[in-house]
């Protein structure tokens, strides 16, 4: 029921004659404050709080410009994991600073990976569209393209046609890995890995599964370790790779657990991402194993709690891949060609990695 003396809120027209003026001059003091003298513009602006002037309305000028104002993130995760995963922060950090300073807003767009409605992509009233790591074949991600609005890709896909993207060498950073760890004379290495498909897969994953996967990083970073460790006549074949399909420090856990039941005689365990490294730790102190005297292990993207464990790591500039990916759709203007920007990566070794005691006897594990 409402108020019969409730005072109803001032308009742009009631305003404009409230003060005597124009209201094109209501309307720069919002839209073009450069067009009014200061003092104009704060008489303005005390006006309309004073009579309960909210503003232009966002949706009717959006109409009017055909500009949103906002820039989307796609995110094929729960929109938890953006707040949650290390790097992902990192990376909204600096995506979030480049809208900032470009006077833009950031809308999430969080989609289940096994959800296949787009419906959230077509509706999402943005100018353009960063998309972080998904698969090749998202459907959220081909609903993207499909608006005719700028995208820039962070990480993967890779390669596709008209869109900028940001990211790094996996492979070469992996390959560098690789050979940190064949130097120091390690060659029964196990590998844990992110989720090679949008199956909820836990467990060993096959050559085959490794070549198919939908997810370039992944296979980026196994092809590197590959390369690696033919290099001194290890076969791929007689290599464990553990696959996890949930990122995350307990999945690290699960996954190091039961490659090293199954595989007893592994030194080090190489891992394509921090968090499945410090699951790794754990499990290896709560095994009784000590790190890097009993098991070398080692991680990729050099988060702060990687750092704070001396992991042995590949340190990505996450911060500054968002910030680049963000400036690379908000500046883009008139060009038509596509710019690929790949970062520098930096091994760093840690307190987690060191050569293979060669007497050890690993049956009593």
């Amino acid at each position: 029921m409402s108020q019969p003396n409730a005072r109803r809120p001032a308009t742009l027209a009631s305003l404009a004659a409230e003060l005597g003026v124009s209201r094109t001059t209501v309307s720069n003091a919002y839209n073009r404050p450069d067009q009014l003298s200061a003092t104009l513009r704060t008489r303005v602006l005390e006006a309309a709080r004073r009579l309960g002037y909210p503003g232009p309305d966002p949706v009717a000028r959006s109409l009017r410009t055909r500009r949103a104002g906002a820039v989307g993130l796609l995110l094929t995760e729960a929109l938890s994991y953006a707040f949650r995963d290390p790097v992902a922060t990192g990376f909204l950090e600096g995506l979030a600073l480049a809208c900032e300073q470009a006077g833009q807003g950031l809308l999430l767009i969080p989609v289940s990976p096994s959800q296949p409605d787009v419906t959230t992509v077509h509706q999402a009233g943005v100018d353009g569209f960063v998309v972080y790591s998904v698969r090749e074949d998202d459907p959220h991600f081909l609903a993207v393209l499909e608006r005719p609005v700028p995208t820039v890709v962070c990480d993967q896909p890779i390669g596709i046609d008209g869109v900028d993207r940001v990211g790094i060498d996996d492979r070469a950073a992996m390959l560098g890995m690789a050979r940190h760890l064949t130097g120091l004379g390690h060659r029964r290495i196990g590998v844990l890995c992110m989720r090679l498909g949008p199956d909820a897969h836990d467990g060993s994953a096959d050559l085959a599964r490794q070549m198919q996967t939908t997810y370039p990083v992944q296979r980026a970073r196994l092809g590197g370790l590959r390369e690696g460790l033919g290099e001194v006549g290890v076969d791929w074949a007689d290599v464990p790779v553990h696959e996890r399909f949930v990122h995350s420090v307990d999945a690290g856990e699960a996954a190091a657990a039961e490659l090293l039941s199954a595989n007893p005689g592994i030194t080090a365990l190489a891992c394509t991402s921090d968090i499945l490294a410090l699951g790794a730790l754990r499990h290896a102190a709560a095994r009784g194993l000590a790190v890097p005297e009993d098991l070398t292990i080692t991680g990729f993207d050099g988060v702060p709690e990687a750092e704070r464990a001396g992991l042995t790591t590949i340190r990505q500039p996450v911060r500054e891949k968002g910030q680049v990916a963000g400036e690379l759709l908000l500046e883009r203007g008139e060009r038509n060609r596509p710019r690929q920007v790949v970062l520098p990566t930096e091994l760093v070794v840690g307190a987690t990695s060191k050569g293979p005691r060669e007497s050890r006897f690993f049956s009593g594990w």
